[in-house]
């Protein structure tokens, strides 16, 4: 099974990282295989696990939760064209190049995402939409600039 998880940005485009392990784990620390610097995402926030055909996502009791088409889940199995959300970033999974077509999360996704209940009020809070262009996460730990500084 090849993977990709494929980020969304501000500008439109679309920057594709491949989960070539089994076992990927998505946080802040800098010891996980795609790290995201971001203060609404948790040192370890979930991880993403290749079993058979199967992938499967699992919440790491990350602060704010991990979302799957906009619903907070624990562990699910997750699917090709499924959109999972970390904090404030967007991504759309991509399984054996299905969907072909990567497109941006429905409007009624984003909306359930937003009814879920919200940790204390916290300043300054990222979003999507704040996201550059430019913008880029990086499996070998580093972190380009301007996602550092939002």
């Amino acid at each position: 099974m090849h993977a990709n998880l494929v980020l969304f940005t501000k500008g439109g485009t679309q920057r594709i990282f491949p989960l070539s392990s089994e076992i990927t784990i998505l946080g802040r620390r800098h010891d996980c295989d795609l790290r995201i610097p971001l203060k609404l995402v948790s040192r370890r926030h979930c991880q993403l696990s290749k079993n058979n055909n199967d992938l499967k996502i699992r919440d790491l009791d990350s602060r704010c939760g991990t979302f799957l088409n906009g619903k907070k889940v624990t562990e699910d199995v997750v699917n090709a064209g499924d959109y999972i959300r970390i904090g404030p970033l967007t991504f759309q999974l991509q399984i054996d190049g299905k969907p072909e077509k990567i497109t941006p999360p429905p409007q009624n996704v984003k909306k359930q995402a937003q009814t879920k209940p919200k940790p204390a009020p916290q300043q300054n809070k990222p979003a999507l939409d704040a996201l550059d262009s430019s913008a880029e996460l990086d499996l070998s730990d580093s972190f380009i600039a301007e996602l550092d500084e939002l």
